[in-house]
């Protein structure tokens, strides 16, 4: 971990029980162009106003190559025969990235995806990976507002569409975020895609601000649509078993997916947050069906019971008691929901009122994800923000603005200071934020972030520690449970302090991060005891860890190899 030759402020020390033994001070610097990383957001804005020009679009960090190291997909803005469908980069192990979208199979959108009946130009939107067909091979399912696309990783950088063959090119949408898991915990990972709006360019309505000038829509201009979950056959099909499951749903407007176990009982379980109508929360009855309880849990609304826009989403056991916390962004003026789960099952807000509360009321909130930034060992949390565009501000904004800050927000024992200006001047200036995501790029046992911006530039952020903290990593691979391991859950303690983290995609926003875990033990020398809990049931006591590696972990096996996190740059 470089020192940086500009030192943030320090982090106060922290009470004693948590699992840290220094204070860190952070810095995360811009390496977009350094580290190879340049491409920038095409949104399709030609003064029609279409409502998908302000949503996308996001990324994720995925091993594409199964070389050990975090490669990074951005999702292209428009969709026209010819141009992409998303960026490709490969990482070289030292956080510097080569371009390898060209004969990847992602660099041409087909004819085809434009000429299907209603269609018009498509707006790239999410992404999530996952291997479905248990071969190594992580596969990508892209989103758009029009259509799905489902590509299959053939090995050698490239990938094959299998949309069509998979069963998913049927039907057009405005699909946003999507999340692979294992539902039913049959070791094949099962698919769920949310749906906004329905709007095509045919059905899009005129709204205005002062009954001339075209103007963006809200989502209320629209009616909600479902998303939509496929099981996984396990043949490389998907049946549709959104309606049979419990999750048909016209109402929804649905942005933000998280995975989640509210009431611990090792099923998975699904947070769905939704823009102007109510968040949901789906419960795994284990039998195959969901039972939706976001009233009954208090995530529905906010304080007042009001329906938020709801955008970015994550989740993860804040206070190693195993109940997840939520985190959900909203529009300027509704701040960040903060909901924490008490022994009763319930979630209380506990933004309101609260630092947190503050620093989020007058951002405009989309991508968030939990992540220990200084590897004390608890979870910080990252907000993306940015306005729609600069000729619609809301809630007292200077005219003409249409960035924000994001933040930064650092966990002293559950209460949280945002430390963005002092993580750095490029990370604190104000963009029009979109996705996030998070990922240790160079080997150095950190994390480092992604930001992607509506039009705009994507940012890459490497994180640097002035303190010697240090992590351990796991890297998950299922045999009984599907191969990614999405699903299990890892405790480690250290000394009295335990925490745990459960390996998923979705969260944030358009976006996911790695699928390897990050325990941040401070200047402990290991972790004290490891558990891995498989989605199978199956358990692997792997004992004292050394601190400053990353492990593989093999269901059934234990730890099956291991490397140093030392900087590879």
């Amino acid at each position: 971990m470089r020192i940086p030759a500009s030192v943030v402020a320090a982090v106060a020390a922290l009470a004693t029980g948590v699992m840290v033994t220094a204070s860190a001070a952070v810095a995360l610097t811009d390496v977009s162009a350094t580290a190879g990383v340049a491409v920038t957001h095409v949104n399709g804005a030609a003064g029609k106003k279409y409502l998908p020009e302000t949503m996308g679009s996001g990324a994720a960090f995925v091993d594409v190559d199964a070389d050990g190291d975090q490669d990074l997909i951005v999702v292209s803005g428009v969709w026209t025969p010819g141009s992409s469908y998303a960026r490709l980069f490969r990482n070289d192990g030292g956080g510097r990235f080569a371009d390898a979208t060209a004969g990847s199979g992602l660099d041409k959108v087909s004819v085809a995806a434009s000429t299907d009946p209603g269609a018009g130009p498509e707006y790239g939107m999410g992404i999530a990976a996952g291997d479905y067909d248990n071969d190594g091979a992580p596969d990508l399912l892209l989103t758009s507002a029009g259509s799905v696309r489902l590509f299959r990783n053939a090995g050698g950088g490239r990938f094959t569409d299998a949309t069509a063959k998979a069963g998913l090119g049927a039907r057009r949408a405005f699909s946003t975020s999507a999340m692979w898991f294992d539902y039913d915990k049959d070791g094949h990972l099962d698919l769920l895609i949310c749906n906004y709006v329905q709007w095509t360019p045919q059905s899009d309505v005129f709204c205005s601000a002062d009954g001339k000038a075209k103007s963006y829509c809200t989502p209320e201009a629209y009616r909600g649509s479902t998303s939509w979950l496929y099981r996984n056959k396990g043949d490389g099909t998907f049946d549709d078993v959104t309606a049979k499951a419990g999750f048909f749903d016209v109402t929804s407007k649905s942005l933000g997916v998280t995975l989640l176990d509210y009431d611990q009982d090792g099923w998975p379980d699904v947070f769905v947050a939704n823009d102007t109508q109510p968040n949901k929360l789906y419960r795994n009855n284990g039998n195959g069906t969901f039972t939706e309880l976001g009233l009954k849990a208090g995530v529905a609304f906010s304080e007042e019971g009001r329906a938020r826009a709801g955008m970015g989403v994550d989740a993860v056991d804040l206070d190693g008691s195993g109940r997840p916390t939520v985190a959900v962004t909203n529009f300027s003026g509704e701040m960040l929901g903060l909901f924490r789960a008490e022994s009763d099952g319930q979630y209380v807000d506990r933004a309101p009122g609260s630092d947190i509360g503050r620093a989020t009321r007058q951002t405009l909130g989309w991508g968030c994800f939990f992540f220990d930034v200084d590897l004390d060992g608890q979870q910080d949390l990252l907000v993306v923000n940015g306005r729609l565009d600069a000729a619609r501000v809301a809630n007292g904004a200077p005219a003409g603005v249409a960035a924000d800050t994001p933040h930064l927000f650092l966990n002293a024992n559950g209460r949280f200071t945002d430390i963005a200006r002092e993580a750095g001047a490029t990370f604190a200036s104000p963009k029009m934020g979109r996705g996030a995501a998070f990922a240790d790029i160079d080997g150095d046992g950190d994390l480092d972030t992604v930001i992607t911006t509506n039009g705009g530039p994507v940012h890459l952020y490497r994180t640097d520690l002035a303190a010697g903290n240090r992590s351990v990593r796991l890297r998950l691979v299922g045999t009984a449970s599907n191969r990614d391991g999405i699903g299990a859950r890892a405790t480690v303690r250290v000394g009295k302090a335990s925490a745990s983290r459960v390996v998923r995609t979705g969260s944030s926003y358009l976006s996911q991060s790695e699928l390897p875990l990050t325990f941040g033990v401070g200047t402990a020398a290991k972790a004290d005891d490891v558990t891995i809990v498989w989605p199978s049931g199956k358990r692997d006591v792997l004992g004292a860890l050394d601190a400053g590696q990353e492990y593989t972990v093999t269901e059934g096996k234990g730890v099956t190899g291991k490397r140093p996190s030392v900087a590879r740059r």
